[in-house]
């Protein structure tokens, strides 16, 4: 852990810290890695995100590492299967949506769509640098409004326009870094380079 000035939400939890210092922000294109963080966000719903992250590679085994093909052929055993999982949150609801968007982002898929080009073109694949200051940073904006109707109209569930901005923060569509956090350069520099 660094004695650099940082955003406050992370806390002095270490795997806070670390996810906040190496991966939050950071602009992520690859498919598979975004579905991901969607599944995982939709999860997120009513919780805190650190519940979610200490349970992220119970996630990933629980969930085949995220592979779409894999989950979407998912059935009702499964489904049974990963409500006695204690490792995860164990959601019929989520569980059965998680599945559902497998499914969803492969039929995107055979249409031509891949996911990230689904979800970056709706800001021309530029990442955006924010320059909010503590207390300043939006719980959702008219693009997260945008995209939360967008992937609701293909039949994806728990994307309603605050976790669809934070799913946006997490991979790096918007920089959220607050000014004075040592990261909001850095990002930014990744920013310019992706």
């Amino acid at each position: 852990m660094t004695d650099q000035h940082r955003c406050s939400w992370p806390g002095t939890d270490p795997l806070y810290v670390a996810y906040h210092d190496t991966e939050w922000g950071v602009p992520e294109f690859e498919s598979r890695a975004l579905w991901e963080k969607l599944v995982l966000d939709g999860f997120q719903a009513g919780l805190s995100w650190i519940t979610i992250l200490r349970k992220r590679e119970a996630f990933r085994r629980a969930f085949a590492d995220f592979d779409p093909e894999i989950v979407a052929r998912f059935t009702e055993a499964d489904v049974e299967r990963l409500l006695q999982d204690a490792g995860i949150i164990r959601s019929r609801a989520k569980i059965t949506a998680a599945i559902d968007s497998a499914r969803i982002t492969l039929d995107l898929r055979d249409k031509g769509i891949a996911f990230k080009d689904f979800i970056w073109q709706i800001q021309d694949y530029k990442p955006q640098v924010n320059h909010f200051q503590k207390g300043d940073v939006p719980a959702q904006t008219r693009t997260s409004q945008e995209l939360a109707k967008l992937l609701k109209s293909k039949g994806y569930k728990f994307c309603g326009p605050v976790i669809v901005y934070a799913f946006m923060q997490a991979v790096g569509m918007v920089n959220d870094h607050v000014v004075d956090c040592f990261r909001h350069d850095e990002v930014a520099e990744l920013i310019k380079k992706a």
